[in-house]
């Protein structure tokens, strides 16, 4: 009880809610614990929890407000914001809203290039995007399945939840998630069910240094994808579409 009470302190403090607290310290034990069995490194756990330290506010955001700025998003992403045209658009339905956010700061400013949303958020304020971002954070999720061979998919449940030690590729799971749920209160996405055609497209930019959106982790996915090969990056992408 006095550790709870003292978690209540510390949450008040931080401006964050009870239960996002308690996701900041699940996160907190599971990059140290990664870091010291040798499944993330040093520069990489150091730059996760120093990113930890400077995200725990949540984005204040309108979920009612939102649903009236998204009218031209439906065209390419749905109406249920998970039923994309094709598999190389995201399923934005229940991702977490403190990365929506910035992922839509990012197009916006054009530290994230995407053609096709092209002046689409050029009008936009601040709080439209908050809005927006917590409009599809409130819509339900979508799941899929991997449809990979077993010997592909087994590769990848390696990859993901252990890293590649040789090659210095973190765990995905570490900061993902095992079951791909990502952590809301640090900002990390939710994967889980992605189509696995976006996911690739990505990992692949991630790789060739042509999205930078991890700037805010010190090049963290950067570094991690430099260490995939094509086969190991659409392998990740289908095992992913497949976590629920």
């Amino acid at each position: 009880m006095q550790a709870d009470a003292g978690s209540h302190k510390w949450s008040h403090h931080l401006n964050i809610d009870y239960d996002e607290f308690r996701q900041f310290n699940i996160l907190f034990s599971v990059i140290w614990i990664q870091c010291m069995s040798g499944h993330i490194f040093l520069k990489t756990a150091a730059m996760l929890l120093l990113f930890l330290l400077a995200s725990v506010v949540q984005a204040a955001g309108d979920a009612a407000a939102g649903k009236d700025q998204v009218t031209a998003c439906v065209a390419c992403h749905g109406q249920d914001g998970a039923t994309g045209l094709d598999g190389s658009y995201p399923n934005l339905a229940g991702q977490h809203e403190k990365y929506l956010l910035r992922q839509l700061q990012a197009i916006q400013s054009g530290d994230r290039a995407v053609l096709l949303m092209a002046g689409q958020l050029t009008n936009k304020t601040e709080q439209n995007l908050a809005d927006m971002a917590a409009y599809y954070a409130s819509l339900p999720a979508k799941s899929s399945q991997a449809v990979g061979e077993d010997e592909q998919v087994a590769m990848a449940q390696q990859i993901y939840r252990g890293g590649i030690a040789r090659k210095g590729v973190a765990a995905c799971a570490a900061c993902h998630n095992p079951s791909g749920s990502g952590n809301a209160a640090a900002g990390f996405p939710q994967l889980a069910g992605q189509p696995a055609q976006y996911t690739t497209v990505q990992l692949k930019a991630y790789r060739e240094n042509q999205r930078i959106t991890d700037a805010i982790y010190g090049g963290m996915m950067r570094d991690i994808a430099e260490g995939l090969t094509d086969t190991e990056i659409g392998a990740l992408a289908d095992y992913i579409q497949g976590l629920r």
